[in-house]
């Protein structure tokens, strides 16, 4: 175990990590990626979540400065997200991630199957 002396900042980077490595934060981080400005309803409808969880996590990422919005005073009110230079600079680490999860989809379904099926006996 690292203790403060070999690592000061563990703490600091296990905060950072809880953040952006929180399902709905990289998920998001992905769709604003790739469809650039998003509304908060399509966000949610595209991303299946609910919308409380949404305004959690856009709340979070928008607090650690890698989400922008955008408020239009307009009736009814508009409000849009994108990514702001530190959120595209995050772009490379979550799309390697995501794409690492669809390449080992089959072989984490099989490995799960496998250990239930060790437990279960």
């Amino acid at each position: 175990m690292l203790d403060n002396a070999q690592c000061p900042d563990c703490k600091r980077i296990n905060e950072v990590l809880s953040r952006v490595g929180d399902r709905w934060s990289v998920l998001v981080v992905i769709y604003l990626a790739r469809y650039g400005t998003m509304r908060f309803n399509e966000l949610k409808r595209t991303l299946g979540i609910s919308q409380r969880m949404l305004s959690l996590t856009l709340k979070e990422l928008e607090r650690d400065g890698l989400v922008n919005r955008t408020y239009h005073p307009t009736i009814p009110p508009k409000v849009e997200y994108n990514l702001t230079e530190m959120g595209q600079s995050f772009r490379e680490p979550v799309s390697a991630l995501g794409y690492w999860a669809l390449e080992n989809l089959n072989e984490i379904d099989a490995a799960r199957q496998a250990y239930d099926k060790t437990v279960a006996k």
